[in-house]
Order: C-alpha cells, then structure tokens, then sequence
C-alpha cells in the first residue's frame, strides 16, 4: 500500500509540474526577455533591429553623399571630374554605401536590395544565437541551485526522493530545465521500478534525447549561415549578367558602368562571406556552451543522484 501511495503522491506531482510549466505560457512571465527569450518576440525585434540599421546607415551615406555632391553641382564643368574619381580612391562613403547597402541602387527600388536582404537574414540569425545563448547560460545556472546532496556521505532512500521531486517538479518543461528534467525522469523511473539499472537507461535514453533536441534548435541558424552566401551568389551572378546585358545593348561599351555594375555584384559576396563567417563562429561558441550544459547535467544526476540510490530497507 506504502508502494501504491508514493506512486500516486508522485503523479500528483507531475501533474502539478505540468501546471507550473504551463505558467511559463503566461505573456507575462514569458516577457522577462533577458532571462528566457521567446524565439518570436526575438525574432521580430531582431528584424525590427535589421530594418533600424538599414534605416540608420542609409541616412548617415545620404547625408555624406549629398556634402560630397554639392561642390560637384556648384563647381565648373571642369572640376566636375574630380567627384567622379572620388569612389575609387579607398573606402569613401559613397564607396561603403554601394558596398553595403547597393546605395543609390541601379538595378533595384531601393532599399529592396539584394544587401538589405542580407542584412535582415544576418540580424535573425543573431537574434537566434541570442536565444539559444541565454538558454544555455540559464541551463548552466541550474547546476548551481544544490538540487542533489553533494557530500560524499549522503545516500539516498526510497523516502528521500519524493521532497527533492517536489523541488524540481515547477522549473522545467519539454523545452527547457535539462538538469531539472533529468532529474524528475530519473526519480519517476525509480519510484516506479526501484531498479538501478532502469533508472540510468532511462536516463540515458533522456540525455539522448536532450542532445537531438539541442541539435535541433540550431537548424533555422545553420540554414541563415548557408543561406546569406547564396544570395550573395545570386548578386553576383546577377551583376554579371547585367553587366554583360548593358555592354550588348549599346553600340558602345561603357567601361565605368559595366566595372561599377560588377563592382556592385561581387560586394554581395564579400558581405555575405563575412556575415556568414560571423554567424558560424558564433553559432559554434554559442552551440558549444548548450552541449556543455547538457554534459555537465548528465553528469550531476549520475553523480549525485544515481549513485546515492539505495535499494535496500529503510533505516
């Protein structure tokens, strides 16, 4: 009967985990965005952050084109040719808004260029990393919270097991909590078989789990990472092509607007090259950290939950 009741005490308490877990639903606790960002609100301020930054450096190439252009229009015809070897002359702001932002574009309605594009694929990917950067360190804070004895003397019986549950039960869901989680599983199994053995296959299996899990979250990043150079392809090969179409269509060939048109081109992959670089390093650091925290939890229930279980009589 002792056996019957401790496993009905611990359905009770899982189901009282899962109606905690389901506060984390709650807008309110959910906008606490430093702590535990949710994906959809990170990523629209992340495009939100994406369309600022177009926004901003249109406005400030705008401005030091337009103080660049004034003595042009004011000035004689013969001076007028110095503005026009200003852009090769190192990285002007006229050079930089070309090369960044496609500004003023030739070929597109601006700012629906093929950089700005970029840019807003660069920005989501950060705002990814950014949340999968705050779960991991959250999911490392877990390991200090002191869920489990970490003496060497302590061991734990049959009857020690239901307050630590109860401890843990509320600071989890099917996201997010690993060492909290393990745990839970753990304790359920061997509430449910009092075997040793079941109890680290189960939690084996769980770490398996956890670890495809976290895999997984970093699919949409990976997926940026390949796709920013991609579009830096397809604006170069659509340089080209413009390029190619604009000396065919005249009678003659206009050398600066066919080298600025491949200019224009070869940017887009020189950006995303470096955008794509970014995102993978960071995405590694970052990846990095969450496999970490997934480790050292398996590694504190083994230690300090499985064991300490002891299979024999009460005291």
């Amino acid at each position: 009967m002792s056996d019957n009741a401790e496993l009905r005490e611990a359905r009770e308490q899982l189901e009282q985990g899962v109606k905690g877990v389901l506060a984390l639903n709650n807008p309110a606790e959910r906008a606490r965005l430093w702590e535990l960002p949710d994906r959809r609100v990170v990523m629209m301020l992340s495009i939100g952050a994406g369309i600022v930054f177009i926004t901003v450096m249109t406005i400030l190439f705008a401005a030091a084109g337009g103080a660049t252009a004034k003595p042009a229009t004011a000035s004689a015809p013969a001076t007028a040719a110095k503005p026009a070897a200003e852009p090769a002359s190192g990285l002007s702001a006229s050079r930089l808004g070309i090369m960044l932002l496609d500004y003023p574009s030739k070929h597109f309605l601006y700012p629906f260029t093929i950089q700005n594009f970029m840019h807003l694929l660069f920005f989501i990917g950060l705002g990814e990393l950014f949340v999968r950067w705050r779960v991991g360190r959250r999911e490392m804070l877990f390991l200090k919270n002191r869920y489990l004895p970490e003496d060497e003397e302590t061991v734990l019986q049959f009857a020690d097991l239901g307050p630590i549950r109860r401890q843990v039960a509320k600071v989890f869901d099917g996201e997010h909590g690993f060492l909290p989680s393990l745990i839970d599983i753990s304790i359920l199994q061997f509430q449910a078989s009092r075997s040793v053995d079941q109890t680290v296959s189960v939690m084996n299996n769980a770490l398996e789990l956890i670890s495809t899990r976290v895999d997984l979250r970093y699919g949409l990043i990976r997926f940026i990472a390949w796709m920013i150079p991609t579009v830096g392809f397809i604006g170069t090969v659509y340089g080209l092509g413009a390029s190619l179409y604009e000396a065919g269509a005249s009678a003659e060939i206009n050398v600066q607007e066919t080298a600025r048109t491949l200019g224009v081109g070869f940017d887009c992959t020189m950006v995303a090259l470096i955008q794509s670089a970014i995102l993978v390093f960071a995405m590694h650091l970052v990846q990095e950290n969450e496999e970490t925290a997934v480790n050292l939890s398996g590694g504190y229930c083994l230690r300090n939950l499985i064991n300490r279980l002891y299979t024999g009589p009460a005291a």
